[in-house]
């Protein structure tokens, strides 16, 4: 099959499917003798695991990591490097009704057209379980970046639906500073609070069917209150439904609430991660997904990426420009249904004079030297790090529109492959809404399209290097102004 692999000089080969022995990945050009094990990729996969909180897939995988080859005592040997990951919660059968009729929204149909033939178990190659072997290899990519460049890669939950994060706090971002992972990872992470009312914990907290009982009937109290409005809805207003990791008390709706008395009766063991670095945001969203499962629909939104200290130099003219390839990869991934680099489609209503990035002198040559970067820098980066198609040094910074996802468990009225008439009821697990589990992925794409441009620059320049240009001048200005200027050379130390 033909498209399964991505990179020229860090080429990524997936393979696996959603209900087969396990996914993986081949990763051909990860350089020799770099010290690799699967420590290193194992938190970006957990971070992207299904069932990690009621707002996610309740499909119970570890997505543990192996390496299988092109390492030695712990350092890569320069040769393909094998991973898989196992599947371990597969569920075949979930489909078989299903093999008659096109799902909406899925591949099913133009995969039957294309091949006269198809996984008939969950969405086969189109299914997000292929993401895992990206994830892994982005992982490794990303370990190479950050010790070559010092580059840091993040991503966040920016809107779900129709909740988005305040302009205030968005236009702190937007320049490319944005928040370290770290960071989106404990500013997102909200913890689940119950009114002690609504919780009737059984006897035997050891009878797990009892206990989970338990905790529909309470989140179905906390919807129907939502849902009827009223004098109940006026006091849920008041009352704590999130705490942040700062313990700092939200209602549903994102705004902050005064202490309650006995506050542990009110706590839970379950955190959401959001991955929204907005607490009063990320509350509002945890409750529309929450509405969302409800009603057994799904829900999409948005997310945005920034990439610090980037190289200079990245990217090719014309149809390789790094945004291009940026956009390739981002629009690879499953649900992805948009793409916008630096300013976007707001820059469309903005003036030239406005949307342009002065050049200044750079107070940090020697550390944009490091990177890859020249002694100018920028006021402003609409142009989100690339000039020309080629990155410039500075943060490059996009967004990534993600649609809502296709398997619901509401009943649709659609056509088998015959042509009759047939009210489809999806069976399978299934995320209501996958953008807190999205970033990963983002962060791993991006990861490899800055990994195999930098790589296939080196290869131009030879000697890590990346740019033409050393670090206290940007070029050597020519004797006569109709030569070319005389370059020199910067070495990556």
């Amino acid at each position: 099959m033909p498209g399964s692999s991505f990179g020229e000089v860090f080429r990524v080969t997936t393979f696996g499917e959603s209900h087969c022995k396990g996914v993986g990945a081949i990763i051909d050009g990860v350089p020799p003798c770099m010290a690799l094990s699967e420590a290193d990729i194992q938190p970006q996969l957990t971070r992207r695991r299904p069932g990690q909180s009621r707002l996610t897939t309740p499909r119970a995988e570890k997505d543990l990591v192996t390496i299988l080859s092109g390492t030695e005592f712990g350092y890569t040997l320069g040769t393909p490097i094998g991973l898989l990951v196992r599947n371990e919660d597969q569920r075949p059968g979930d489909y078989g009704e299903m093999s008659a009729i096109p799902r909406p929204g899925h591949a099913d149909f133009t995969y039957q057209i294309k091949y006269g033939n198809r996984a008939s178990s969950g969405g086969g190659r189109s299914s997000a379980r292929e993401t895992i072997g990206r994830v892994a290899a982005g992982a490794i990519a990303e370990k190479w970046l950050r010790e070559t460049f010092e580059c840091e890669i993040s991503c966040w939950v920016s809107s779900i639906g129709d909740v988005q994060m305040p302009d205030s706090v968005v236009a702190m971002s937007a320049g490319g500073a944005g928040w370290t992972r770290e960071q989106i990872d404990e500013l997102g992470t909200l913890r689940l609070l119950r009114h002690p009312d609504h919780f009737k914990a059984p006897m035997d907290e050891s009878d797990k069917k009892a206990l989970i009982a338990a905790e529909v009937d309470a989140e179905d109290q906390f919807l129907k209150v939502l849902s009827e409005g009223g004098a109940s809805l006026d006091a849920l207003l008041r009352t704590p439904s999130y705490e942040d990791y700062t313990g700092t008390l939200y209602n549903h709706a994102g705004s902050p609430v005064e202490c309650v008395p006995d506050l542990d009766k009110w706590r839970t063991d379950e955190l959401l991660p959001l991955r929204c670095p907005h607490p009063p945001t990320a509350c509002k969203m945890a409750t529309l997904i929450r509405q969302v499962k409800a009603d057994k629909d799904s829900i999409g939104g948005t997310v945005a990426c920034v990439c610090r200290k980037v190289p200079a130099g990245l990217g090719e003219p014309v149809f390789d420009r790094l945004e291009a390839k940026l956009a390739h990869a981002m629009l690879s991934l499953p649900a992805t249904k948009g793409f916008e680099f630096g300013s976007g489609f707001s820059g469309t209503r903005m003036r030239g004079s406005e949307h342009n990035d002065p050049f200044v002198a750079s107070d940090s040559a020697e550390a944009l030297f490091k990177a890859g970067g020249t002694a100018l820098g920028f006021k402003s980066n609409f142009a989100g790090g690339t000039l020309g198609g080629i990155s410039s040094g500075a943060d490059v910074y996009f967004r990534v529109a993600v649609k809502p996802v296709s398997t619901i468990g509401q009943a649709q009225q659609t056509a088998a492959y015959d042509g009759s008439d047939v009210i489809l009821e999806a069976k399978g697990r299934h995320d209501p809404c996958v953008l807190p589990r999205t970033p990963p992925l983002i962060e791993g794409m991006a990861a490899i399209v800055l990994a195999d441009a930098a790589m296939l620059q080196r290869t131009r320049l030879g000697k890590g290097i990346t740019t033409a240009c050393d670090g206290s001048t940007n070029f050597s200005p020519p004797n006569n102004p109709n030569e070319p200027p005389k370059s020199k050379k910067a070495r990556m130390n």
